[in-house]
């Protein structure tokens, strides 16, 4: 039982050993996203398509995302993030989410449907619509706007008393 005590003392133990474990398991969900680009010569062999330097070209055939790379991780998308919070496995884990933030927001010139793309990023990377309001109502030079409250109608003609009166009427039965 002593035993057991010392095995459980900072909870459920870690399914990574080491950020340098953990790295390489990162690696290999990114590589994971790609396939070589093959083709046929002319007598049906087929050989990978190599660029300029001889590098076999990739195309990615699965976006990056948090959820994917856990799946990858054999954890959830929650423990991966925890893992953020622990100082050994912190820059690891921040360099991996950041990668899938720049994939993320290049979709925002290469997705037409930009609306998913601007959901993740605002609930996944604390992106926000900012806008800003002038509170700040006043005459131009700043002063707040004066308003007369005391009117003297005394001056008026009964006429004139009888148009205004017209006029409050409608406008208190709008």
């Amino acid at each position: 039982m002593a035993d057991e005590k010392k095995r459980n003392k900072g909870g459920r133990p870690l399914k990574f050993k080491s950020a340098k474990e953990l790295q390489q398991k990162i690696d290999e969900y990114f590589e994971s996203c790609f396939e070589e680009v093959w083709t046929q010569d002319e007598d049906g062999k087929w050989l990978p398509v190599l660029d300029r330097n001889g590098n076999v070209i990739k195309r990615q055939i699965r976006p990056f995302t948090i959820t994917g790379l856990a799946l990858a991780l054999e954890t959830t998308r929650e423990t991966l993030l925890d893992y953020e919070d622990r100082d050994e496995f912190s820059y690891t884990i921040k360099a991996a989410k950041q990668r899938i933030e720049n994939f993320t927001e290049e979709q925002l010139f290469t997705n037409r449907n930009t609306t998913g793309v601007i959901f993740n990023l605002k609930n996944n990377y604390g992106w926000t619509d900012k806008s800003e309001v002038d509170t700040n109502i006043g005459n131009k030079d700043g002063k707040p706007f004066e308003t007369q409250s005391n009117i003297n109608l005394s001056g008026l003609s009964v006429e004139e008393l009888r148009q205004l009166e017209h006029i409050l009427s409608k406008t208190s039965e709008s």
